[in-house]
């Protein structure tokens, strides 16, 4: 592994005042709105400020060179997406529990992309406001390690690949290959040849991952009707495929979804269009949760423990933080939990 480049240098008064041609109580003085320079000179300082990037310390334990106390985490995705999805809460409330038991704080923001993502980071660590970040969703042209490198920010991705290691930067991943191979494989025994995959949000590593191990096994068996389609994970998007691919002249007889709440709005759609779960067509939950036990028919769904991989990253984090060097942590492989709603296909 490459050696961890140096922390990017955070521009400070000293330099606001080097290049501004003034003394740092000056440079004090304007920049916390205090009297004692002309307001030619304020504005002078505080464009020098600017042009360097600097930001004010949020904290005093920054000031003081302790640290933040602070772990940040951002969420790049469409904020519509979030509201009952089960997998975040989970994995927040695993991360806090760890974070508590060291006295750190928390600093959440969701935001609308990836190019979002990297400004917050960026200004996150020119104000001092946190220790390190736990990243999620990697994405398959990814610029967050190279830029989290760059500032010196200790980071955990959360979801990445076994074999993508960034210098600074631990790793906490799930076999989503195997996972989806075993969907396929059980699918597949109970006679099912037409299969859809209704996916989560395109150009996200773990969503293409899962298509290509779909692909992959689809591939294995000769199975030529096995599709895959990318959504945003809301139930909405998940009403308008299933409502195409069941309306095809040759409809699947199985469904797998990214999320819960995209499985119980399949059903629900299903339902709506005359086919009867799981005799006319088979549905498996990627997650598994209290909505899959609050429809009929129960969803079979894959399990896992997302409080604890969000408390296993959290740990992973807290070791960067206090020195120890990055690493790859395996998670157990989510289990599929057979419930009623898959059966055997009607065609087999």
């Amino acid at each position: 592994m490459p050696a961890r480049r140096p922390a990017a240098r955070r521009p400070t008064m000293k330099d606001i005042a080097r290049r501004a041609g003034v003394s740092e109580s000056a440079v004090s003085f304007a920049l916390n709105g205090r009297p004692g320079v002309s307001e030619v000179t304020r504005d002078r300082i505080r464009r020098v400020a600017e042009q360097l990037g600097w930001r004010p310390s949020t904290a005093a334990r920054a000031l003081s060179g302790e640290g933040a106390a602070t772990v940040g985490f951002v969420l790049a995705r469409p904020a519509h997406t979030l509201g009952v999805d089960s997998f975040f809460l989970q994995l927040l409330s695993g991360i806090q529990e760890v974070l508590a038991e060291r006295h750190l704080g928390l600093l959440f923001q969701v935001v609308e992309d990836v190019e979002d993502e990297c400004a917050v980071y960026r200004r996150w660590w020119a104000e001092h406001r946190v220790d390190g970040v736990l990243v999620v969703d990697p994405r398959t042209d990814d610029p967050r390690p190279q830029l989290l490198d760059e500032l010196g920010l200790p980071a955990v991705v959360i979801g990445g690949a076994p074999d993508e290691r960034h210098p600074g930067m631990s790793t906490v991943w799930a076999d989503d290959a195997g996972a989806m191979a075993s969907v396929v494989g059980g699918l597949h025994q109970l006679g099912h040849r037409r299969i859809v995959h209704i996916a989560g949000m395109s150009g996200l590593a773990h969503t293409e991952r899962r298509i290509r191990t779909l692909r992959a096994e689809a591939d294995r068996r000769g199975l030529t009707e096995v599709l895959s389609v990318t959504t945003d994970y809301s139930d909405a998007a998940a009403v308008a495929v299933t409502r195409r691919v069941l309306g095809a002249a040759a409809p699947p007889t199985a469904l797998i979804y990214d999320n819960d709440v995209m499985a119980v709005a399949g059903v629900a759609t299903a339902a709506e269009l005359g086919f009867s779960v799981p005799e006319d067509v088979s549905v498996v939950s990627w997650e598994d949760s209290a909505l899959c036990r609050l429809v009929k028919p129960w969803l079979s769904a894959l399990s896992r423990d997302s409080a604890e991989f969000g408390r296993t990253a959290a740990r992973e984090l807290t070791v960067l933080l206090d020195g120890g060097s990055d690493r790859t942590v395996r998670v157990p492989v989510p289990r599929l939990i057979e419930r009623d709603s898959t059966g055997p296909a009607r065609d087999s």
